[in-house]
């Protein structure tokens, strides 16, 4: 028998569902106007695991666009997974939320059919969440430094750098994971402070050095083909990009990073690899991106 908490979300989504276009007005004007976009997508996580219906009205009901590829479209495909839930439910702790212009996007850890590091992106119009992305792949041990993929720094700062920052993720981007320019590598990451959180890389560009040799040497590929965004806040960016990894030729996969930056360098990285599955197993039509 399913959870109260389960029931009441699944409930209340086909109650938003169902809303003709005045009941959606209605719901939009009972919308907390004075929280944050942030402040609503960790209450819409952390209702989870409190069960509360409320944060679920943060949603349009009317224009909800889902980018996570086993779920259906819309809430009626948010309600269809909740209704699947295990006994006891999901549940979310938010680790770390950004809000950048009409986005907001999260670093959680989850227990989602299993236990989960996750990073999910929301745009908002008109203060209601109307788009929604996601990167999950299952927890592992903690690496050879011994950090997991959720510790580690947690405080935004440098909020008016916020631009700075994020002009020298593109920049680390486009030359170093799109391009294998290695020529500016030591000044867009600080080679003697440089925190990893991948699970099978080890502190340091030394660490960074022995992955890639480990590739190389096995077969095997890390390769990103495009950057679709790019987004931070102060001395934090997450990148969306897709590309390739594993055994050559390697498997479609999406990469979401994330990067937090002192003076001007890159120091630590977060990052979830997630394989995208075939147009077939797709249950909405809105792609990865």
């Amino acid at each position: 028998m399913k959870s109260t908490v389960i029931l009441n979300l699944i409930a209340f989504v086909f109650v938003l569902s169902s809303c003709n276009s005045n009941q959606s007005s209605h719901l939009k004007k009972g919308v907390k106007m004075e929280s944050s976009n942030k402040e609503k997508v960790v209450a819409l996580l952390n209702s989870f695991n409190t069960g509360d219906p409320t944060p679920i009205s943060y949603i349009n009901p009317e224009k909800y666009i889902q980018h996570n590829l086993a779920v259906g479209d819309g809430l009626s495909g948010f309600g269809e997974v909740m209704k699947n839930a295990p006994e006891g439910g999901f549940k979310a702790n938010v680790i770390r939320a950004f809000e950048d212009g009409d986005y907001v996007f999260t670093h959680t850890e989850y227990d989602f059919f299993g236990p989960k590091a996750g990073f999910d992106v929301f745009r908002f119009e008109d203060g209601q969440i109307v788009e929604h992305w996601d990167n999950l792949a299952a927890v592992t041990p903690a690496n050879p430094s011994g950090r997991t993929q959720f510790d580690g720094a947690t405080e935004i700062a440098d909020i008016n750098k916020t631009e700075d920052n994020r002009k020298v993720v593109q920049q680390f981007v486009d030359e170093v994971l799109l391009n294998g320019k290695m020529d500016n590598l030591t000044v867009l990451v600080n080679p003697t402070k440089y925190i990893q959180h991948n699970s099978a890389v080890a502190d340091g560009l030394d660490g960074l050095g022995a992955a890639l040799k480990y590739f190389a040497e096995n077969g095997m590929v890390m390769k990103y083909d495009k950057v679709h965004k790019v987004l931070a806040e102060g001395n934090f960016v997450l990148t969306m990009s897709e590309g390739k990894f594993g055994k050559a030729p390697g498997d479609h996969v999406a990469y979401y990073d994330l990067f937090r930056l002192e003076n001007g360098q890159i120091v630590e990285h977060w990052d979830v690899i997630q394989p995208i599955p075939s147009k077939d197993e797709w249950k909405n039509q809105n792609g990865k991106f």
